[in-house]
């Protein structure tokens, strides 16, 4: 088997050429790799003597000549502008997520023609294809209404696997990714990039930006799942599928609050005891979170402290007894935001 992987250099080809390297029965099968990204992809030990490199943009006709000339029986097409700069930069991400696709499309259609060619393609979709209404379970055949250029990208090409297939000029399928988390490295441009960033910045020491609310819910699958998926997809009898080659991946569910709490835990290994305090699907604001708290409080005077604020104040300097009710500590309204949340 010839496997051509487009994007080889990223997270998810890395782990990829990672797992096929230790999986010895698809190792005696896979007699050629194609790797194709901008930049030369690192490559197994194991996995040197039978890689190409092509290196090179997926937009331009001589590298996916390059790619093709070698007839890979799959191709694993992993290459994409993310999702922020897709929104951001209109031009580029309509140039790479769907103008490239389906000129590459078309060279294998042409090769079809020509010679019987009929790769099987494998092609790195996303949930961003869906938007709402949402329902409580999201079938595959969940309708396609994207909300992002990204995700109108990845459908359109979706659409194409589904087309292409259906002529019988390649043999499609396409893999709706959940977020993957965690992403190793720095942070990207990707909009769903901050689900990594909660978790792998604190952990090294790092300050973490939270964009979103602690309730919001959202689905992730590891980069090693993704690879796994791919790996599945190399063999998988694609002949019981009817004409919609999308399948959405399997993942776990967590809200970013239950992100939070999976990374802190009870708190032994930063030598402190954290209790939490759920409050559901409403945010309760100060005053109604210490009251739902005051069970877990116990009779003994407590610091409250605000996250939303930032401040050197030295705890040191709180009364070690309180002479009433409550000792309060007030801070400045910031530069951006002079007249306080009550005005």
């Amino acid at each position: 088997m010839k496997i051509a992987i487009l994007g080889s250099a990223g997270m998810i080809g890395q782990e990829f050429l990672a797992q096929v390297s230790e999986a010895e029965a698809l190792m005696a099968d896979v007699t050629a790799l194609i790797a194709c990204d901008v930049v030369k992809t690192p490559t197994p030990a194991t996995l040197a003597e039978r890689t190409t490199d092509v290196v090179g943009n997926v937009t331009d006709a001589a590298v996916i000549k390059a790619v093709l000339d070698h007839r890979p029986d799959c191709i694993i097409h992993l290459a994409s502008v993310v999702s922020g700069e897709a929104e951001t930069d209109f031009d580029k991400g309509y140039q790479v997520n769907f103008d490239a696709t389906y000129a590459l499309l078309e060279t294998i259609r042409g090769l079809s023609a020509a010679e019987g060619y009929r790769p099987r393609f494998i092609f790195a979709s996303s949930i961003a294809v869906f938007g709402p209404p949402f329902t409580e379970v999201l079938e595959d055949n969940f309708h396609l209404a994207p909300r992002t250029s990204y995700g109108t990208q990845k459908a359109m090409q979706e659409l194409l696997v589904n087309d292409y297939t259906r002529r019988g000029f390649i043999d499609g399928i396409s893999l709706r990714l959940p977020t993957i988390c965690v992403r190793p490295g720095k942070p990207n441009l990707a909009a769903s990039s901050f689900f990594s960033n909660i978790i792998r910045e604190p952990l090294a020491g790092k300050e973490a930006i939270l964009p979103v609310d602690e309730s919001l819910r959202h689905w992730f699958a590891s980069p090693q799942a993704a690879a796994g998926f791919f790996i599945h997809a190399l063999t998988v009898d694609l002949s019981q599928m009817d004409h919609n080659r999308a399948l959405s991946m399997p993942g776990v569910s967590a809200t970013v609050g239950e992100q939070i709490e999976a990374l802190l835990g009870d708190g032994h290994s930063y030598g402190v005891q954290i209790t939490y305090s759920r409050e559901g699907g409403q945010a309760l604001e100060t005053g109604g979170g210490i009251f739902k708290a005051l069970p877990k409080l116990g009779s003994e005077p407590f610091i409250v402290t605000n996250a939303d604020i930032w401040t050197d104040f030295d705890y040191a300097r709180l009364p070690s007894r309180l002479d009433g009710l409550a000792h309060l500590v007030l801070v400045d309204n910031p530069e951006h935001h002079q007249q306080g949340d009550f005005v």
